[in-house]
């Protein structure tokens, strides 16, 4: 795991403001005037099935392999906790660096919700939750709300939201794979 060190940023960006008011809208309503994601995929059944799920959630490795690079100030995703996302595509390299705003540790639910921070190509927020239902299926929910926050993000228009989408689906891979 990288940990993020104050000598890289890291102090500023613990101390950086959030880029947006809405700070914590996943848990209800997602505010007008941003475009909107919710998913939900089955990622798999029964008890082992959820707690590897929310283990490698709150551990960041659903995003590991999702193919992101990694580097937080905590192990795990808790209020406060700062991390940077970096995604490399040939010579690109996007880095979103975001704040836990809050986490659920329920029985049958867990997850978390990031903002974004300054040098994010968007602004808005994104929740991840793990659920174990009554009929013991384990479900993966995505929400989110964001907009540009970048010239890049406000020119690539479709391109942006395809890329989006293309993570969001990733992550839901990375949860439904065993590894």
């Amino acid at each position: 795991m990288r940990i993020l060190r104050a000598s890289r940023g890291g102090a500023a960006l613990r101390q950086a403001r959030l880029t947006y008011r809405e700070q914590g809208a996943t848990r209800d309503a997602l505010p007008a005037g941003y475009h909107h994601v919710y998913r939900r995929a089955l990622v798999g059944v029964g008890q082992v099935a959820f707690e590897r799920a929310a283990h490698a959630l709150s551990h960041w490795d659903m995003h590991r392999r999702a193919g992101l690079g990694v580097t937080t100030s905590a192990p795990v995703a808790v209020p406060g906790s700062v991390v940077l996302l970096t995604i490399r595509w040939r010579w690109l390299s996007i880095s979103a660096p975001c704040r836990v705003v809050y986490a659920v540790e329920e029985p049958n639910r867990r997850g978390f919700a990031y903002g974004t921070l300054p040098g994010h190509p968007e602004c808005g927020e994104e929740a991840f939750f793990v659920e174990r239902t009554p009929e013991d299926q384990v479900w993966l929910d995505i929400r989110a709300f964001s907009r540009p926050a970048r010239l890049l993000s406000r020119l690539g228009g479709p391109m942006t939201r395809k890329v989006q989408s293309l993570v969001t689906d990733r992550y839901i891979d990375a949860l439904r794979d065993e590894r």
